[in-house]
C-alpha cells in the first residue's frame, strides 16, 4: 500500500501553522525543511517525514480547530510573521494556539478579521468567485455626492492594479459616511475606489464578513458560535460547488470554442476542396470523350 503524500503547504495549514499562501512565502524563502533539508516549491511530505519551520519541528494536531472573531485595531498589521513587524496580530492577540488572520485589514484600518489554525478553510472563504460578502463603514474627508454612490457601485478601473473592481452595493449612511458590501478584496481596494473619486477615506471599518457580524469592543475577540460556524460551512460548501461547477463550464465553454475554432479553420479547407471536387466533375463532364470504341 502506497504511504499518503501531501503538499508542503498544505501539510502546514493542516498542521495549523499558516495558511498554504502564507506557506508558500515560507517555502520560498527556504525557512522550511524536511528532515533536515530545505525542499523545493510543490514537495510532498509522507506521514514519516520531519518538517520543521525555522528549527522547530511541526506535527499535525488532533485538537478541535480554533475560528475567532477579532475586533482589530487600527495600527495592528495582519502578518504572521512576528520577526518583522513589532505591531503584528499575532502578538497582540497572545493566544495560547498558533492562529493566523484569514485574509487582511490594512494598517489603517480596523473591524472584523477571522483568526483561525484551520488552514483549508482560508482559500474557500478568499475565494473571490466565490462572491463572500464583506461589509464595511467608510467615512470620508468631503460630503458624499449621488454621483459618487452610483460610480462606487458600478465598478471602477484601477489603474495602479489593472483591475475594474466588481459591481457591488453602496448605500449613503450620512454626508460623510457610507456601507459598501464587496464579494472581492483587491489591495487597499476602497481606499483607492475613493481616491479614484477624489475622496480621501478618514475612517474604514469591516462590520461583517458573510454570515458573522462585529460584535465585540476594539482589541477583543470571541470564539464563533455553533451555529455561525454551521452556517458558514454550509455556506462555503455551496459556494465551492458553485465555483466547481463555474470551473466546469468554463473549461467545456474553452473546449467548445476550441473545438468551433477547428471547425471554423477546417471549414474554409473543406470548402475548397469541395469546389475543386465540383470543378473537377465539371471539367470532366466538358471534356471530349477519347477511344470510345466505335459500334459494330
Amino acid at each position: 500500500m502506497e504511504e499518503k503524500l501531501t503538499r508542503l503547504n498544505k501539510y502546514l495549514s493542516e498542521a495549523g501553522y499558516c495558511s498554504r499562501r502564507e506557506g508558500d512565502k515560507l517555502i520560498d524563502a527556504g525557512r522550511v525543511t524536511i528532515n533536515g533539508v530545505v525542499p523545493e516549491m510543490g514537495t510532498k511530505v509522507s506521514p514519516n517525514d520531519v518538517v520543521a519551520v525555522d528549527g522547530e519541528i511541526i506535527t499535525k494536531s488532533n485538537q478541535k480547530p480554533v475560528y475567532l472573531a477579532f475586533n482589530k485595531p487600527v495600527g495592528i498589521v495582519c502578518t504572521t510573521d512576528t520577526n518583522v513587524e513589532k505591531d503584528n496580530i499575532i502578538d497582540f492577540i497572545n493566544y495560547p494556539k498558533r492562529i493566523f488572520p484569514i485574509g487582511r485589514l490594512d494598517k489603517l484600518s480596523d473591524g472584523l478579521i477571522f483568526m483561525t489554525d484551520d488552514g483549508d478553510i482560508v482559500n474557500k472563504i478568499l475565494r473571490a468567485s466565490n462572491n463572500h460578502d464583506k461589509e464595511y463603514i467608510v467615512t470620508v474627508d468631503k460630503p458624499i455626492s449621488q454621483t459618487f454612490i452610483k460610480r462606487m457601485a458600478g465598478g471602477i478601473y484601477l489603474e495602479d492594479l489593472d483591475r475594474t473592481t466588481k459591481k457591488c452595493v453602496v448605500k449613503k449612511i450620512d454626508s460623510h459616511t457610507f456601507s459598501i458590501i464587496l464579494t472581492q478584496g483587491l489591495n487597499r481596494q476602497i481606499r483607492r475606489m475613493c481616491e479614484y473619486l477624489t475622496y480621501e477615506v478618514t475612517s474604514l471599518k469591516r462590520v461583517r464578513i458573510m454570515n458573522i457580524k462585529l460584535d465585540v469592543p476594539v482589541g477583543e475577540y470571541r470564539e464563533f458560535t455553533e451555529k455561525e460556524l454551521k452556517t458558514l460551512h454550509l455556506l462555503l460548501e455551496d459556494s465551492t460547488k458553485i465555483h466547481e461547477a463555474k470551473t466546469n463550464n468554463e473549461n467545456s465553454s474553452r473546449i467548445s470554442k476550441a473545438s468551433k475554432d477547428r471547425q471554423s479553420k477546417n471549414k474554409p479547407e473543406a470548402e475548397q476542396s469541395k469546389r475543386e471536387d465540383t470543378s473537377r466533375s465539371r471539367s470532366n463532364q466538358d471534356r471530349p470523350i477519347r477511344n470510345r470504341r466505335k459500334k459494330d
